[in-house]
């Protein structure tokens, strides 16, 4: 679990079944595949059967490992997906059809995450109902508050906003709506006065 002061700073805790739910629909990546395993192992068979698996596949380094993983998620449905847009494309299209009683669970990195409960807000699903296991990497997408531009993939701070140029100061502060956390200029006061670049803890 990751802590902040910051209200708006997303909480996460263990992915648990809900063995109440009619059907469930999961997005993770490659480190939050395990922590899917591990609830499809709660959950039990019954569990597993009323679950489909959408596996995003960006973060994986050859196909092999990516079968791999499809193997130890059985009997769950599963669908491999190329990187993180498609797989909320792919969320969305589940739940246009889905019906009530319909449970989303999202693992993995916060950008994947961020877009699965994003993606699930368009259809009217609170956020707070999304259950949600941060696993692996720390990344980061980062909105520049200047020019508005999306940074993907971010690991420290400060960063360069790769669309305006301005140096960024990362804020734990964290837009649903756009799926990433707040970039402010950090010399803003002081041109050149940058601070040195810390990863994400």
């Amino acid at each position: 679990m990751l802590a902040s002061e910051v209200k708006s700073r997303p909480v996460y805790a263990v992915l648990e079944p809900d063995l109440h739910a009619a059907s469930n629909i999961v997005v993770c990546d490659r480190a939050g595949a395990v922590a899917v395993i591990d609830m499809l192992g709660k959950g039990g068979a019954e569990f597993a059967n009323k679950t489909t698996v959408l596996l995003c596949a960006d973060d994986y380094p050859d196909a092999g490992s990516i079968d791999l993983d499809v193997a130890r998620l059985q009997p769950a449905r599963t669908t491999v997906l190329p990187n993180i847009n498609a797989a909320a494309a792919a969320l969305g299209e589940r739940l246009f059809r889905a019906k009530m009683g319909t449970r989303i669970y999202a693992a993995g990195s916060e950008p994947l995450i961020g877009s699965a409960v994003q993606r699930a807000m368009r259809f009217g699903v609170d956020h707070l109902s999304v259950r949600a296991e941060h696993r692996g990497s720390l990344k980061r997408r980062v909105q520049c508050v200047h020019c508005k531009g999306l940074i993907e993939n971010v690991m420290a701070s400060p960063v360069t906003c790769t669309n305006c140029g301005l140096t960024l100061v990362v804020r734990d502060h964290y837009s649903r709506r756009h799926a990433a956390f707040i970039g402010v200029c950090v010399d803003a006061e002081v041109a050149g006065e940058v601070p040195e670049q810390v990863p994400f803890q």
